[in-house]
């Protein structure tokens, strides 16, 4: 398979890494763990002007999607800039909403950038607490949620929601929407992997060892070489992925990209040293949100166990 994008879409993808780049996510992010959404809530207010959540949605819904290809350019830049919030759930739960009666209030709200939406995979639903509709893993809108659970991101806080609510979609509609999600963690985390190489790489260049930069030396070339490669052997799936949006091709891209999100972050702490593990250094950040996604809307195994299923079921 060939893929190479049009000249519209790269633009967007410029356009959107540069809004980003100006909104300084790092600190919207150390609010929003610290549970101050007011900068986040900025920041997804301008994310709407220029379109992002508009992907999701279908054109009958004030929306311009949904739109594979594009959400993933989108996600790959919202992963890179480390951008909170309950992103990935939000245009999830617009493919669950929209077989349901309650897509005509939810989905031009989503469109627009009004309406935050937590749908919860398990047990627990991220960012509740900003959340204007929260959805159980069972499709029904939760009354309620419990306290802030331990997170190994505090960007990503996690809550339990109450069971009972109001039913907005079966399976079918499930399915649909956790694949959704999947696809778009995936692209996260392809976005996470890229940022914690490039601190890596312009980290190794400046840093220096016995009266040498640290990036001459050869196996810290061999590391860095090694976290490209999975990197870059993650995009295609992911792309290809967003061609089909088949089950199978989602899981390979889902366990492929977050393994290597998490090989990349791997090398970013053992090539940062002790530093690496400071909250101060804005590389916290991303260090601690490589695991979660990888394990986040199917783990590397489940994956795997798709990726499988997939294959046998077309020999």
């Amino acid at each position: 398979m060939r893929f190479q994008l049009t000249d519209e879409q790269q633009d967007f993808a410029r356009s959107l890494d540069a809004l980003l780049t100006a909104a300084d996510t790092p600190s919207v992010v150390r609010s929003w763990a610290a549970g101050d959404h007011a900068p986040g809530r900025a920041l997804w207010a301008r994310l709407a002007e220029a379109g992002v959540f508009a992907l999701a949605v279908p054109e009958a819904y004030e929306g311009v999607g949904p739109l594979p290809v594009e959400l993933a350019l989108t996600y790959v830049a919202l992963g890179r800039h480390c951008v909170p919030g309950p992103v990935v759930e939000t245009a999830a739960a617009a493919v669950l909403l929209a077989p349901t009666p309650a897509a005509k209030e939810w989905l031009p709200r989503i469109a627009a950038g009004e309406a935050l939406i937590s749908l919860a995979e398990g047990p627990y639903a991220l960012d509740a607490d900003a959340a204007d509709l929260l959805v159980t893993s069972e499709g029904r809108v939760a009354p309620g949620y419990g306290p802030l659970r331990a997170s190994a991101d505090p960007a990503r806080r996690l809550f339990a929601p109450d069971p009972g609510g109001e039913l907005l979609g079966g399976t079918p509609a499930l399915s649909e929407a956790a694949g959704m999600a999947a696809f778009l963690t995936a692209a996260q985390s392809l976005g996470v992997g890229l940022a914690l190489l490039d601190r890596t790489v312009a980290y190794v260049k400046q840093r220096t060892q016995f009266g040498t930069r640290i990036g001459a030396f050869q196996a810290v070339k061999h590391r860095l070489a090694d976290t490209l490669l999975a990197l870059e052997f993650a995009r295609p799936l992911l792309y290809g992925a967003a061609l089909t949006m088949a089950p199978g091709d989602i899981a390979a891209a889902k366990v492929t990209a977050g393994e290597a999100a998490y090989t990349a972050a791997r090398t970013a702490l053992q090539l940062h040293g002790a530093v690496g593990y400071t909250e101060e250094l804005d590389l916290s950040l991303w260090l601690r949100k490589a695991r979660p996604l990888r394990d986040a809307w199917g783990n590397p195994t489940a994956c795997r166990t798709a990726v499988l299923a997939a294959l046998e079921s077309t020999a």
